[in-house]
């Protein structure tokens, strides 16, 4: 019986002893626990309190101009039907639907066999004129393009030489009629010596008449052969103008495009014949491009030539396009009620095509003030479905709730929660709250 005692209180013992190493091994446990927690609420209480780094920008109050809503279709500038103004077969066409061509350039080519023909015979004509006209210099003793002047003509010259002398002649024997004149009466000499001096006198007379007309006769015919180069002359221009016809029709085979443009349609192939009634080519100008809008009875009154406007289309949904308004149909069609507005849209890099739909902005008088950050500063909380920025004050964040507007290229309308020139966040948006501290 003793010895079971002895026994039973090992086992107590043993069994005390191991209770007390687990309890011991508990609150160690827990102590560790307790430590870790208050390390980890230190270090989360000073992730709080760590600035957060962000970029900043400002708002910006700016006035936001009216404008009447509109749609439109886009159409080219210019189109031309381009038809050739000889007709012939064509040898060559040089462009193609889609291509490019700069005013001037050659679209097409009509055989000019019979033009350049033509062009030859007429050269030749200028030719065979000018010989006529040396010709006719030539009787006149003058140089080639030689001034014309009556008393250097040979034939005259002789003329009046053969005139002068008959003048001297005359004088001659007028002057001997009167000294025998006078000594017939005075009785020195007798009648019949002075019936000789007064009949050479009368001779003188008669050979001076004749010498006159002959001076006369050489002078006009002289006249009559300078009009004979003017005609001449004539001659030569009129042939010139018929190469200047031939070269036109020589031209005239070559069909050039009237100016920039893009083709967008070519009916016609090598070995066709056309006539000046046969479309070769269709050139749109696309630059700028005209947009014709349907403007509503009750805006017509604001919109004037010159306005600016913006046109999106759904080709490019993130581009708009700006253009000025060109012309204000002054009647209003009485089915739509609406009137017909023309606007040219800069289209340099072609990006616009004639047939595109358009919604059109057209700026109007009056208009808003507003206030605009970067979209860098609106942070989409989808949790509450609802847009936030971050204003800053004193290194602190604010958040408000805003509501957006019109978007202007990188900026966005705020229409309430933010003032002009005011500090925005514009990065690490997502790691700030009410109240956070920031650096930048």
């Amino acid at each position: 019986m003793r010895a079971f005692n002895l026994s039973g209180r090992g086992i107590v013992l043993k069994t005390l002893i191991g209770i007390f190493i687990a309890w011991s091994f508990l609150a160690c446990s827990k102590t560790e626990s307790a430590s870790e927690r208050r390390e980890n609420s230190n270090a989360n209480q000073a992730n709080e309190n760590a600035p957060v780094t962000i970029t900043v920008d400002k708002s910006v109050g700016r006035e936001i101009p009216a404008f009447v809503q509109a749609t439109g279709s886009l159409i080219a500038d210019e189109t031309s039907d381009i038809a050739p103004k000889a007709a012939g077969k064509v040898v060559n066409v040089s462009a193609n639907v889609g291509q490019f061509v700069r005013q001037g350039s050659v679209i097409a080519r009509i055989d000019d066999k019979d033009a350049q023909l033509r062009l030859a015979e007429a050269q030749a004509g200028v030719t065979q004129a000018i010989a006529g006209v040396r010709q006719a210099e030539a009787r006149l003793g003058l140089s080639p393009n030689g001034t014309f002047n009556a008393t250097a003509i040979p034939e005259v010259r002789a003329a009046n030489a053969s005139y002068e002398q008959t003048v001297a002649e005359l004088r001659q024997a007028e002057a001997n009629e009167k000294r025998y004149r006078e000594l017939v009466e005075t009785g020195d000499v007798s009648l019949v010596v002075y019936e000789q001096y007064r009949t050479q006198r009368d001779t003188a007379r008669a050979r001076l008449n004749a010498a006159k007309q002959a001076l006369e006769a050489a002078s006009n015919a002289a006249r009559q052969n300078n009009q004979a180069i003017k005609s001449a002359q004539a001659a030569v221009e009129a042939s010139r103008t018929q190469v200047g016809t031939a070269e036109q029709a020589v031209a005239d085979t070559i069909i050039r495009a009237p100016f920039s443009g893009f083709i967008s349609n070519r009916p016609v192939a090598v070995g066709e014949y056309v006539t000046s009634a046969t479309p070769v080519a269709t050139l749109l100008r696309v630059n700028p491009i005209k947009l014709q809008i349907q403007v509503a009875e009750a805006d017509v009154p604001f919109i004037s030539i010159g306005r600016g406007i913006s046109i999106e289309v759904d080709a490019y949904k993130d581009r708009k396009f700006s253009g000025t308004v060109t012309a204000v149909n002054p009647a209003i069609d009485p089915t739509s009620r609406a009137a017909v507005v023309e606007a040219a849209i800069e289209n340099g890099d072609n990006a616009l095509r004639s047939g595109m739909f358009a919604t059109v902005r057209i700026n109007r008088e009056g208009g808003s003030s507003g206030v605009f950050v970067p979209k860098t500063a609106v942070f989409n909380d989808e949790s509450t479905q609802s847009y936030r920025v971050f204003v800053i004050q004193e290194n602190v964040a604010k958040l408000r709730v805003v509501q957006l507007g019109t978007e202007e290229n990188e900026f966005v309308q705020i229409i309430n929660g933010v003032n002009p020139d005011e500090i925005v966040a514009t990065s690490n948006l997502a790691q700030l709250y009410e109240g956070a501290k920031v650096a930048f």
